[in-house]
This record gives structure tokens, C-alpha cells and sequence, in this order.
């Protein structure tokens, strides 16, 4: 039988646990909040959408609904896993990382950032040097439909309606009144807009810290050269992969352009193993991927059904590196179909930069 003095304690200890969990569900009540996933984008990312338009007169309310729109309020895995908010793809003078994603084609080569602050002014230098967008900057600043229609214009994107979902997002959460504050008054405009935040103890953090002085550039030292062991060197080589391995991890995928089947090939092998595992003779393959051998690289598409006669955009700017074969491979495209829409010659390359059509052209009445 238990002493009064040991049920004083059980109730002490019981009392101290229950004012701990209250205290937490308190904490926690004021120190978070559940906004939908794109008021936390503009609450996140506003600053940095009013810093790019201080700097390259771009419209705060036009970066922040294209990064509200391209990343699905901040969900996407290009944003999520590469800090990529824009989309914007490698192209010839990307020297930085980049990662694989599926967009108008397989597999398209797409640029990774350390931070989402980079991806912002990556977006703000990709228009501001680029001739196509040149247009743009004679627009008033603050006229952000006369923006969204130019970007469309100037084909920042494909989808016909793309302005007008830009204009959409702009007006449901009034972005515009982010066109007329400074750097220094956003937190507070944001404050403004979601007067809710004063509890958020994270947010009134950022509001009363004030702007840190940037950190000076690390000094470079030269370290000298050692040779490494055998055993090291060995560690750093890639491990080739076994058939069964190539295999296994050879998932087959729907192509935008019509949901043709396509697989990518995950190491260099050859095109019997395509052939075994899919129970489709090598001749179809060679005929249905314009092939000249059947040795396949990593990284290549190869499709298991006959590819289209067009793709599914109707034109499409030469990288670095291309020819009409991977054009082909990218789009969906039967290559002599290619050849044809362009009015190029069997094996004559694109320059980079040309406009390749993937449509046929509409006569001009």
C-alpha cells in the first residue's frame, strides 16, 4: 500500500505532464499556421519576387505568379528537389547542375539551384538578356496583363492560355500591391495581406531581424596535388550495372505527346535486352526509333510503339549538341516526318537556336 507521501508525488508528476502538454498545444497554436500551399508561397517568396524587381524592372506580381503557377504553391519536384521555381532548362551556356525531368518530352535537362533565391534571379537575368523578351522592358512596370500577354507572346510558354492564368492568379491574391512597395516594406505589406501572422513566431522573427550584411567570399587556397591509393580510386568508379540490374530498373512510361510507350535506358547496353524484355524483335525497334545501330547509350529514349506523325507543341529552339534524331527521340516524332516539316535534308543538322517545327506550318491565307 502506497504511503501519502508517494501519492503525492504520483499526482505532482501527473499535474507537471499535464501543464506540458498544454503549454505545447499553446506553443503550437501560435507558432504555426495551416495556410493553403500557395498563401505560404506569396508569405515565403514575395521577398524575393520585390528584390528582382529593384533590380531588373520586372514586375513583383508577374515573377510571383509564375512561380506560384510553375511550381504548383511551391509542391512541384522540380521546386522541391532542384530549388528550381521557373522551369528554366539547361540550354548551351548552363555550366551549373542539373537534373532530369519530364516536361513538354522525356527526360529534358533541367537547372538546379542551392537556393530558391538563385532560381529567382536566374529567372530575372533569363529575360532581362535574352532578344525574345527584349519587347517586355518597354512595357510600364506596372501594368502586369500588358506583362502576362507579352510573356506569351514572346513564347515564354506553350499553353495557349497561359496569360490569362497568370492575370487569374494575380488578381485572387491582389500581387499587384506588390508592385507598388520596396524591399524594405514587403514583410510588412505581407503582414498586411495575412494579418494572421502576427501570432506566427517564425514570420515576426524575419519582420524584426534586420537585413544581414553579405558574407565575404571564402580566400581559395591552392591545395597541392596527392596521388590516391589504387583502393581509393577504385571506390570512386561507377559500379557497372548487371543486365538483371538494367532491367529491374527499367520502368515504362506514358510520352506527353499522345501517351506513346517509352522506356530510358538507365546504362549503356544494347538493344537485344530492350528486345528479350519486351518480347518486340529488334527490326521494329531499329524502325520505330530511327535507329542506325543497336547499341543504346544512358540516358537515351527508346520507344515501344510506333512514334507520331507530329508532336504535341508546335515548335521547339535547337540546343547545343542536337541533332534531329534526338529531336525526334525528345518529341515523339517520326524522324523522316521531321526532315519533312523543316524542309531539311536526310542527316543535315539544326544550328543552335533554330526553330524546329513539330506541327506541320498553317498556309497563310
Amino acid at each position: 500500500m502506497s504511503s501519502g507521501s508517494d501519492l503525492q508525488k504520483i499526482k505532482y508528476k501527473q499535474m507537471k505532464r499535464l501543464f506540458s502538454l498544454v503549454s505545447l498545444l499553446v506553443i503550437s497554436k501560435f507558432s504555426a499556421q495551416t495556410w493553403a500551399t500557395e498563401d505560404q508561397y506569396i508569405q515565403k517568396f514575395a521577398q524575393y519576387a520585390v528584390e528582382e524587381m529593384e533590380k531588373h524592372k520586372i514586375p513583383a506580381s508577374i515573377t510571383l505568379a509564375q512561380g506560384l503557377l510553375e511550381t504548383g504553391g511551391g509542391q512541384s519536384r522540380l521546386a522541391l528537389e532542384g530549388k528550381n521555381h521557373f522551369g528554366i532548362k539547361c540550354k548551351e551556356d548552363w555550366t551549373g547542375k542539373t537534373m532530369k525531368h519530364t516536361d513538354d518530352a522525356p527526360n529534358e535537362c533541367f537547372r538546379v539551384y542551392d537556393d530558391p533565391k538563385q532560381s529567382y534571379e536566374d529567372h530575372s537575368i533569363f529575360l532581362a538578356t535574352r532578344k525574345y523578351y527584349t519587347n517586355l522592358f518597354n512595357l510600364d512596370m506596372k501594368d502586369y496583363k500588358a506583362w502576362a500577354h507579352g510573356l506569351k507572346k514572346a513564347g515564354y510558354a506553350t499553353n495557349p492560355r497561359y496569360a490569362s492564368i497568370l492575370i487569374g492568379k494575380i488578381e485572387k491574391y491582389k500581387l499587384n500591391e506588390f508592385d507598388n512597395v520596396n524591399s524594405k516594406e514587403v514583410l510588412y505589406a505581407v503582414l498586411k495581406k495575412y494579418p494572421d501572422l502576427k501570432d506566427d513566431r517564425t514570420f515576426m522573427a524575419r519582420l524584426e531581424l534586420p537585413q544581414k550584411a553579405k558574407k565575404p567570399e571564402p580566400v581559395t587556397v591552392k591545395v597541392p596535388y596527392k596521388p590516391t591509393s589504387y583502393a581509393q580510386q577504385q571506390k570512386r568508379v561507377e559500379r557497372i550495372k548487371t543486365n538483371a540490374e538494367i532491367l529491374n530498373s527499367m520502368l515504362v512510361k506514358n510520352h506527353p505527346n499522345g501517351g506513346l510507350k517509352y522506356v530510358v535506358i538507365p546504362a549503356d547496353t544494347n538493344l537485344q535486352l530492350i528486345s528479350n524484355k519486351f518480347k518486340i524483335s529488334e527490326s521494329k525497334l531499329i524502325k520505330w526509333n530511327d535507329l542506325q545501330s543497336n547499341v543504346l547509350k544512358k540516358d537515351d529514349i527508346v520507344f515501344l510503339e510506333s512514334k507520331n506523325s507530329e508532336g504535341n507543341t508546335a515548335t521547339y529552339k535547337a540546343e547545343s549538341g542536337e541533332d534531329m534524331h534526338d529531336i525526334a527521340q525528345k518529341f515523339g516524332v517520326k524522324l523522316n516526318k521531321l526532315y519533312a516539316k523543316n524542309r531539311m535534308d536526310e542527316g543535315q543538322k539544326p544550328s543552335v537556336g533554330q526553330l524546329i517545327y513539330l506541327i506541320d506550318k498553317k498556309p497563310k491565307n
